[in-house]
């Protein structure tokens, strides 16, 4: 199975502190714990505490201590929205003592890499979706097919109305879209617009990765993504090239998406690979 590649760069990114995690309240009980790698949602409550994604395993024992200013003993649950180094990393450490809940081929994926530890996997695993009743919350998750990857889970809070979308929404960045992983321009549009169907007015996102979002973030971040893929195909159909497409680049409103790893160029390749190119 051939290594994605924004994993692969996340990780030689260079040494991780807990200086780089910075906890951020959501509403109630649920927040966000954010820096280098994926978000990562936290449900604290009387019932203990239950993650989404684990960052880095070199950040576990920083996320250790951020957790503890938010609940006692170690987390009831740890559920994995996708399987990307940078959001299951610290399933090494924590599903030691914490029981991992992912979509089968989250599983089926992290099974595939380079001996991956027992603790690292998943235990308990879903098809469509499954429900938790923890902390006074119904939290749902739902599988979306073929989006970022072929495994991703979005959750709903649904008592607290927030939704941690992992990498199915980069807020205010190009995503990487993980084509070798089962993951489609398409499928993402497809999750975005079915989240926004469901969501209210004063909903909260938690996006993969970026700053705590809103529904208009998600329709912006869903209007990026329409209008990037139209003017790709659009130039596609006039005869241009790859090569030809990254000279032209974006529209101006979306030329401040790039970032260290998804420039324009590299989005423009993901869209044109995307449309048969």
């Amino acid at each position: 199975m051939k290594t994605p590649l924004l994993p692969l760069l996340l990780l030689a990114a260079g040494p991780l502190s807990a200086q780089e995690l910075t906890v951020t309240p959501v509403t109630g009980g649920i927040h966000m714990i954010n820096g280098r790698g994926g978000n990562i949602g936290v449900c604290a409550g009387g019932d203990g505490l239950l993650l989404i994604d684990a960052k880095f395993a070199r950040l576990a024992e920083p996320m250790r201590a951020a957790l503890a200013g938010l609940g006692e003993g170690d987390p009831a649950f740890l559920l994995n929205t996708h399987y990307h180094g940078d959001h299951t990393g610290g399933n090494a450490v924590f599903g030691a003592v914490t029981p991992i809940l992912a979509h089968h081929n989250v599983r089926a994926r992290l099974l595939a890499g380079e001996d991956p530890p027992p603790e690292s996997l998943p235990v308990l695993t879903f098809e469509d979706g499954v429900s938790l009743h923890f902390n006074g919350e119904e939290i749902e998750v739902v599988h979306f097919p073929a989006a970022h990857t072929d495994g991703d889970a979005v959750v709903f809070f649904t008592g607290s109305d927030v939704v941690h979308m992992g990498d199915i929404m980069f807020h205010g960045l190009f995503p990487y879209v993980d084509i070798d992983a089962g993951g489609s321009v398409d499928g993402v549009i497809a999750a975005v617009e079915a989240v926004l169907a469901r969501i209210g007015p004063e909903t909260r996102v938690i996006p993969g990765h970026g700053e705590l979002a809103t529904p208009d973030d998600l329709r912006t971040y869903l209007r990026m993504i329409r209008e990037t893929r139209a003017a790709v195909e659009d130039g596609m159909a006039a005869g241009l090239g790859l090569e030809e497409l990254q000279a032209a680049g974006v529209a101006e409103e979306w030329s401040g998406w790039s970032w260290r790893f998804i420039s324009a160029e590299r989005w423009i390749a993901t869209l044109h690979r995307g449309a048969g190119g």
